[in-house]
């Protein structure tokens, strides 16, 4: 399993701010090892952002995202307190979920 995700959510009046750091290795498929066999591809597919049970964030990525990729996006309807749960799963079917307490 992937390492733990950093997620920072911090609201100003009723905007929320959410930063998130994923660590994985989100490899395109494209690259060769050093034998000279294509890396099979393995990215972050899909990543969900919850607030309870109300979708605040749907993504869905491709194989041009960067490794360990970092996102930020902006939502209104949360309070101070409230936990924020972010999801994603992989072409592979790993998934990784975590939450951060907005503050």
């Amino acid at each position: 399993m992937a390492d733990p995700m950093r997620i920072r959510a911090s609201a100003t009046g009723e905007l929320v701010e959410v930063k998130i750091l994923m660590r994985h290795d989100m490899e395109t498929g494209q690259r060769k090892d050093a034998a000279g066999k294509l890396v099979p591809a393995h990215f972050i597919k899909t990543l969900v952002a919850k607030v309870g049970e109300k979708v605040v964030f749907d993504a869905n990525f491709g194989p041009s995202v960067s490794k360990d990729p970092f996102l930020s996006f902006k939502f209104k309807g949360a309070a101070k307190g409230d936990k924020v749960t972010v999801t994603w799963v992989d072409t592979v079917g790993d998934s990784r979920t975590d939450e951060g307490t907005i503050t």
